[in-house]
């Protein structure tokens, strides 16, 4: 098996151009089938290890998911982290801000949504759409979002200093042609169709400047204590492969330890003892 925690990410400092990433790769696995018990193995390892995590309460997971629309987001939450038991583990969708959140600095939403120890949480878009949509639609001027970079590290230094926080960053890569063909995939499907807007073709417009704004964000952003992998996701079961494989490895990089307990065992015994003759 690749190992693509190595294979996937974003060296700091690379110069990254997407048209050199191949979105449809996917590894020796030539079919969800074939993928599947590897991928059910890391859903499994990745329970067992949030348990410890929520159990030890030192470290924290945080996990961007980026990407064009259809990229596949959803399914990610959906698949991949089914794993996660929801007692330790937000999912959170940025949205357009409101007139509140605009009122502040661009990180100020963020913050609360970042996970306690012992936590997991998915952002489901992100602090980084702040140098992506607020670039590609002129929302700010170059002036601003060119600062955000930095800033952007800066958080992230923050909360992997302070709070011992893994972050862990996808941007899952789709070909336009597939984006395209799910786009069909929800016309077609009444169970899908509620996730069609008019932005679906509008924002293609834009595919562009989303590539070229995402390069920088992969560019600027990639650091050794928060990095970016750029998942292939043309095919979903890959995707779902490639990040289960990172998220398990990076949680198994913790070295986590089952806390001991802070209870009088031989006391606690001696009760259930007691209750246990007196039933």
């Amino acid at each position: 098996m690749a190992n693509y925690l190595k294979k996937l990410i974003v060296k700091p400092d690379s110069k990254i151009r997407l048209k050199h990433f191949d979105p449809a790769y996917h590894g020796k696995d030539e079919s969800r089938e074939s993928a599947l018990p590897e991928i059910q193995k890391h859903i499994q390892k990745m329970q067992e290890l949030q348990y410890l995590m929520y159990a030890e309460r030192k470290h924290s997971l945080l996990i961007v998911l980026q990407g064009l629309d259809a990229a596949g987001k959803d399914g990610v939450v959906r698949h991949v982290l089914t794993g996660m038991n929801p007692s330790g583990c937000v999912a959170v969708n940025f949205k357009q801000p409101t007139a509140n959140e605009l009122a502040h600095d661009f990180l100020w939403r963020v913050h609360p949504h970042v996970p306690a120890k012992g936590l997991v949480a998915i952002f489901n878009r992100s602090h980084y759409e702040d140098v992506l949509v607020a670039r590609v639609h002129n929302l700010v001027p170059e002036k601003v979002w060119s600062k955000r970079y930095d800033q952007i590290n800066d958080f992230e230094r923050l909360i992997w200093t302070e709070n011992n926080t893994t972050i862990l960053k996808f941007f899952l890569h789709i070909s336009k042609q597939e984006q395209l063909a799910r786009f069909k995939k929800r016309l077609d499907d009444p169970a899908r169709q509620w996730k069609i807007s008019e932005s679906d073709y509008s924002e293609r417009e834009f595919w562009n400047d989303y590539t070229e704004a995402f390069e920088d964000v992969l560019t600027k952003t990639s650091t050794d204590r928060a990095p970016w992998f750029i998942i292939p996701s043309n095919h979903k079961w890959f995707r779902d492969l490639s990040i289960a494989q990172i998220i398990t490895r990076k949680m198994e990089e913790m070295d986590m330890q089952m806390p001991k307990p802070i209870a009088n065992l031989a006391a606690i015994r001696r009760k259930y003892h007691q209750a246990a003759d007196e039933a």
